[in-house]
């Protein structure tokens, strides 16, 4: 007489040794991922493939309007259009200007919150957080009124005091002031929970050896919150690349502000004033792969510093 694993009895065993493992976390990410495929997966396949195509009218243009296939063609446009290329320059020089003010006001406003000689502490995490939670578009009109001459209080005051400040005729800083305002809170709150997690212990011990607060910021709190820092950057350097709000307000008002200041602007006026479909499309993924690539070296340089610092402490 043999003994022996039955084969239906094994393989109902490894079914549900299967299910044990790996049907929780299948069923609580389930959700997720459907919702990723259907608002992000399946967007950008079909911007991708829109990009490929282009309507052409036969005649004089007033036949009817035919797809056609052109590969990277509407690529092609894209890249070698002026107004494009100028968009990301445009980018470029506000992610300079507003990444460092904006992570610098709000790392000295978490430190400071977080500093022993700090007093209602939560009320001023609300009244820094507030600006963040007036949508952007209302955020956006209130700063045009402040900045439209004749109706704004503030420069009527400043040109009371023998000034003229022109804020529309310079709208980048008009427009980083803009962001300043509503996501220096936001980012406060992330920097400020990164201190609290803080050991308190290594805190004690630097006051024990006489660190003054300055120098306990600085040395010690500033480094163990060092990956916040650079979440916080990467967050910011791809929404910068998305900047449309708050120039698409500006716009017809400020002389800077022209249909393709940004490049979001730019698939903007191509999609909805040009009805250039496959030239929008190809503009928002040239957008998307340099968000990607953007934040690819972001987190390679993030990572690669934090790995060298171990290995030395090691």
């Amino acid at each position: 007489m043999t003994t022996g694993t039955h084969p239906g009895r094994t393989a109902r065993a490894t079914a549900g040794r299967w299910r044990g493992r790996y049907g929780a976390p299948a069923v609580l990410l389930a959700p997720f991922l459907l919702l990723f495929t259907a608002c992000t997966l399946i967007p950008i396949g079909y911007a991708i493939r829109l990009s490929l195509f282009t309507e052409r009218r036969s005649g004089l243009g007033f036949g009817d309007a035919e797809t056609v296939f052109t590969g990277l063609g509407n690529y092609t446009r894209a890249l070698s259009d002026a107004a494009f290329r100028g968009g990301f320059l445009t980018a470029a020089q506000y992610c300079l200007i507003y990444i460092p003010l904006m992570t610098g006001l709000a790392l000295v406003l978490a430190l400071l919150l977080d500093s022993t000689l700090a007093r209602a502490r939560r009320f001023f995490q609300l009244a820094l957080f507030i600006p963040h939670a007036v949508p952007g578009i209302i955020a956006a009109l209130l700063w045009m009124y402040l900045y439209t001459p004749g109706i704004s209080p503030v420069l009527d005051a400043l040109e009371s005091l023998g000034t003229q400040p022109d804020p529309l005729g310079h709208p980048l800083p008009a427009v980083v002031n803009m962001a300043l305002w509503q996501w220096t809170g936001y980012n406060l709150v992330i920097f400020y929970a990164a201190l609290q997690a803080v050991d308190r212990s290594v805190l004690e011990a630097a006051v024990v050896d006489g660190a003054g607060e300055l120098r306990t910021a600085l040395n010690i709190k500033v480094p163990l919150i060092r990956p916040s820092i650079a979440m916080v950057g990467l967050f910011t350097v791809i929404g910068s690349l998305q900047l449309f709000t708050e120039p698409m307000i500006l716009y017809g008002t400020s002389p800077g502000v022209t249909s393709s200041w940004t490049p979001n602007m730019y698939a903007y006026t191509a999609a909805f004033e040009r009805h250039d479909y496959g030239l929008a499309a190809s503009a928002s993924v040239l957008l998307a792969l340099a968000a990607a690539g953007l934040s690819f070296a972001v987190t390679r340089l993030t990572r690669g510093r934090s790995d060298r610092r171990r290995e030395a402490d090691a």
